[in-house]
């Protein structure tokens, strides 16, 4: 039977009288019916907010905000195993990266209480000239306001770890409007933020009625911080409608691209790109998507991976031997299609898969040498497809990997450390992974989109960070 989430708005007296379906991507099975938050509701939940963040005598001490933290951490690893069984079946990420995500997203809530307990300010230096004399300056940390987060369906719990987590580890009370598709995470975590003590104006979760009220919750002038993590399309929409002052971090895709050196151990090569490609079958932001190879490993790499592709399980998220799981939706099942078909009517070879299989899944994909030009070349596919181009310069590589306006993770697989450090130089990217997948992430370290990517940098750390401010005291004493 459907679980039935009530609104999760601090104060609201008022029902909905909508509901969001939450249907597994798998087999269509309704797993959850959400209130839906209508104009009144957004209206409710911003005043709580605000009316909180303006209050600085109900402000939660660094203290209170670690215990709740940790607490926190605390009751998600003793509900582990049905938060990450929960989250397969809403997202089809398969159960075993579901768990691994629910283990980071532990680690995530107890980097936010580490992270918090290490915040100091900074003393200003107050003796370059004479207006200076008899002051003395320093600097302490504050909540920058209330925030609104704005999330994603492919990490349903990790992603608002790092939203919602943060935000209460800044101070700021926080909004989150999750994906509607996979909701469900969300309710959870924030359900235990509150048993571990959290009042239930500190964070509120809302599924907007419709798009209009989405857009007139992000952008009200009573927000302070908007975090958003989807696509660059509805992010940098978004964004232009911000109030004047409001502060943003977007973090939105790429088409990460891997150059392989000729010195490259190819046997360490192969797992890392089957991961990386097909991890989540495909629907992560820096996912493998394009791999540059020099002409005489081509052959070799091309049979291996296709190996590897052929051999991995594709089907239920909750089957602990499942390796790729399915699409969100059918949707993408026959988007990511389309562009396998165009790729190949415009000369490239198909090396595997290309087949819509049941069950919203689309069989493991590997493209031989598609056309600069196919839209599988220009854009993410967000999709469990790895394309491979042969070069003979690898100057020709760098160039062809730089050429997108889309920035974000690479990977160097290279055993000349001179080599590596030589294209590391000249990618152009965030983070350059050497002899590792473009997918891997540890959530403390730095995680920025540039260009068309995103806005900010992400990671715990550096998102609290952005969302409070650095408050000056100066004292004029004659005892300096």
């Amino acid at each position: 039977m459907a679980e039935q989430f009530p609104l999760m708005i601090a104060n609201s007296k008022t029902p909905s009288s909508s509901a969001t379906e939450v249907f597994s991507p798998y087999n269509g099975e309704l797993l959850a019916q959400v209130e839906n938050a209508q104009q009144e509701h957004i209206e409710q939940a911003l005043r709580s907010a605000h009316r909180l963040f303006k209050d600085r005598k109900q402000w939660l001490s660094v203290c209170q905000r670690q215990q709740i933290l940790e607490k926190t951490a605390a009751l998600m690893q003793a509900d582990s195993e049905a938060l990450a069984l929960s989250a397969a079946a809403e997202g089809g990420k398969p159960l075993i990266d579901s768990r691994v995500e629910v283990s980071r997203a532990i680690a995530g809530v107890k980097l936010c209480a580490e992270h918090i307990g290490q915040h100091s300010g900074e003393v200003v230096p107050m003796v370059d000239n004479e207006l200076g004399v008899k002051r003395m300056a320093f600097t302490q940390k504050e909540p920058i306001g209330v925030v609104v987060a704005v999330s994603a369906f492919n990490h349903p719990l990790n992603l608002i770890v790092h939203q919602v987590g943060a935000a209460i580890a800044a101070g700021c009370p926080v909004i989150v409007k999750p994906a509607s598709e996979t909701c469900i995470a969300c309710l959870r975590f924030v359900a235990l933020l509150r048993q571990a003590g959290l009042a239930d104006s500190w964070c509120q979760v809302v599924l907007p009625e419709n798009l209009d009220l989405a857009t007139a919750l992000v952008s009200d002038a009573r927000v302070g911080f908007f975090s958003f993590i989807g696509s660059a399309k509805v992010g940098w929409m978004l964004n232009r409608k911000l109030a004047p002052g409001t502060r943003s971090a977007l973090e939105h895709g790429g088409v990460a691209p891997v150059i392989v050196d000729k010195s490259a151990d190819i046997n360490k090569l192969i797992p890392a790109l089957l991961k990386g490609g097909f991890y989540h079958a495909g629907q992560v932001c820096v996912s493998v998507q394009r791999v540059y190879l020099p002409e005489n490993l081509i052959d070799s790499v091309a049979g291996k991976l296709v190996e590897g592709a052929n051999a991995l399980i594709v089907g239920d998220p909750l089957s602990a031997q499942t390796e790729v799981g399915p699409l969100i939706r059918a949707a993408e099942v026959e988007r990511i299609h389309s562009w396998v078909q165009e790729a190949q009517q415009q000369g490239a070879e198909l090396l595997c898969g290309g087949k819509v299989l049941e069950n919203n899944c689309y069989a493991p994909t590997v493209l031989l040498n598609p056309s600069q030009n196919s839209t599988i070349s220009q854009n993410e596919v967000f999709g469990p497809v790895v394309c491979l181009y042969s070069y003979q310069k690898v100057e020709d590589a760098i160039a062809l990997a730089n050429s997108l306006d889309v920035v974000f993770q690479a990977a160097v697989f290279s055993q000349d450390i001179d080599a590596a450090t030589a294209i590391y130089q000249q990618l152009d990217a965030s983070a350059v992974m050497v002899n590792d997948h473009t997918a891997f992430r540890q959530d403390g370290m730095p995680f920025a989109g540039l260009r068309h990517s995103g806005l900010g940098v992400g990671g715990i750390g550096h998102t609290i960070d952005d969302m409070q401010i650095d408050k000056m005291m100066m004292i004029k004493t004659a005892l300096v």
